[in-house]
Parts: C-alpha cells; sequence; structure tokens
C-alpha cells in the first residue's frame, strides 16, 4: 500500500497526459455529430449529436472528398512502397559494403534530416515545373521515394540484426549480390519493414506543404490540403470539416491499432548497435 501511495503522482502524470491525448480526437468525433451552431454552444458538446449524415453530405458538396480520399491512399501507398524498396537497398549498401567516400555519403544523409523543410520548396517547385510534373501524383510520392530517416533506421537494424557470417555463406555457396538482399536480407527486415512503413505512410497522409506547392486542381488535391480548402474566414462549415477529418483520421488509427507493437520492436531493435 506504501509503495503504491508514493507512486500515485506519476500515475496521475500519466492519466492526466493521456486525456490530454485523446481529447482532441474525442472532439473531433464528437463534433462530427453536430451542426455549426451546435459546436460553438457553450458549454459545447460532450456526446454524439445526430447530423452525422447532414455534414457528409456538405462535405460531398463542398468537395469531391472520395477522389480526395482516394488521392490520399494513393501517395502514401506509393510513397511507402518506394520507400521501403529503395531505403532497405541504401541501408543494406551502407550497413555491409565497404566504398569509397561511404563516411561522407552517409554523413550527408544525416545532415539532410536537420534541413528544415521550407527550405526546398521553391527548389521542389522548379524541378517539378521543368519536369512538367505539376498538378500530377507523381510530383509528390517521387521526391519522397527515398527519405534519410529510413535510410538510417534500415542501416542502423540491417547493421545489429544480420550477421555478416550469414551473408559471406551465402556468397561460398553462390549467391548473387541481389539474390542475397532478396531472399535472405529482405525477410529479415520484417519488423524494420513494418516501422519504416507504417512512419512513412502516416507522414504521407498528414503531408500539407508539398501538395500545397505542387497541386492546382481540388479534383487532385489530398486530403490535409482539400479539407484546408473549405475554411473562409465567414462561412466555414465546421461539422462538414470535422466529419471529413474524422474519416481522415481513421485509416491512421487502425494502422496504429495494428502495428503498435511493431513500430516500437522496430525501433528498439535497431537502435541495439550503432
Amino acid at each position: 500500500m506504501a509503495h503504491a501511495e508514493r507512486h500515485w503522482p506519476a500515475w496521475l502524470i500519466v492519466v492526466g497526459g493521456a486525456i490530454l491525448l485523446v481529447a482532441p480526437l474525442y472532439f473531433t468525433f464528437v463534433f462530427a455529430t453536430h451542426g455549426r451552431t451546435e459546436i460553438f454552444d457553450n458549454p459545447p458538446p460532450l456526446w454524439f449529436g445526430d447530423a452525422a449524415s447532414s455534414n457528409l453530405r456538405l462535405l460531398e458538396e463542398r468537395l469531391p472528398f472520395w477522389r480526395n480520399l482516394g488521392m490520399s491512399l494513393y501517395v502514401a501507398s506509393m510513397t511507402t512502397v518506394l520507400n521501403l524498396l529503395l531505403c532497405s537497398l541504401a541501408g543494406y549498401a551502407f550497413a555491409i559494403y565497404e566504398f569509397r567516400l561511404k563516411g561522407s555519403l552517409f554523413a550527408i544523409v544525416l545532415g539532410s534530416m536537420m534541413l528544415p523543410a521550407f527550405m526546398h520548396m521553391i527548389p521542389s517547385f522548379m524541378v517539378m515545373d521543368a519536369l512538367g510534373w505539376i498538378d500530377e501524383p507523381r510530383a509528390l510520392y517521387l521526391p519522397a521515394a527515398a527519405s534519410a530517416l529510413g535510410i538510417f533506421l534500415m542501416r542502423q537494424y540491417i547493421g545489429s540484426a544480420i550477421p555478416s557470417d550469414l551473408i559471406d555463406a551465402a556468397r561460398i555457396d553462390g549467391c548473387g549480390e541481389l539474390r542475397i538482399f532478396w531472399s535472405i536480407v529482405l525477410p529479415l527486415l520484417t519488423p524494420a519493414l513494418g516501422t519504416l512503413g507504417l512512419i512513412t505512410f502516416i507522414a504521407s497522409w498528414n503531408n500539407f506543404v508539398a501538395p500545397l506547392v505542387v497541386m492546382r486542381s481540388a479534383e487532385n488535391y489530398t486530403l490535409p490540403l482539400a479539407l484546408r480548402s473549405m475554411q473562409a474566414p465567414n462561412n466555414t462549415e465546421w461539422g462538414a470539416l470535422m466529419i471529413g477529418s474524422a474519416i481522415a483520421m481513421l485509416p491512421l488509427l487502425v494502422a496504429y491499432v495494428f502495428s503498435a507493437r511493431r513500430l516500437v520492436a522496430g525501433l528498439t531493435s535497431g537502435a541495439v548497435r550503432g
């Protein structure tokens, strides 16, 4: 009993922090079922209402919402697949091979993680414009096809989890380098790939700046940009905006629920050895 009494302040802090984290999610779903006037009542509604269907109809009138949802799914999926492929290949090269300027190249990869996103907005737009990719989905997923964080994560995981003796044995048996990677190394990267996939999907799904720079037509907006376009100084339909935000959060919540344990396992196992 005395032991529990000593720890109640810590439990109180944990519970309070959990409430602060969950409250915005809860109120997003609650407000999604209320009209604009009810949302701004004093006090605001604390339980679900009956305006979800009308809010959804209004959302569909204001936006090509389901096309925007499909665009977000497509861009996030392509970004995730390309990152899993290219980052695992780059991480494997940095972890296993010895080549000239290896340390300098890896330092450049790490240094790029420290650059703020706004620094490459104008260069990215100029490159996409020169290629004729403005207002096309590939202008979103190809520049994000290999992240510095992904390369770093895969390099650390491969260096700590893949024995060099296993690769040497495969070479002695006559396996080529690509076959070693595809048949031996890649199946062992499942925890790290799951971690990187979840991180990449969430980052791409929530990305607002890149679509703002290169997308022009409402049909090609991703969800963050589409929902932001609904906001106006005097006539924002907050109920419709809330139900759009709630729907946009569902894929992330489902992905996190099914991947949370793998996310923690991949991060911790990759940090065993530098």
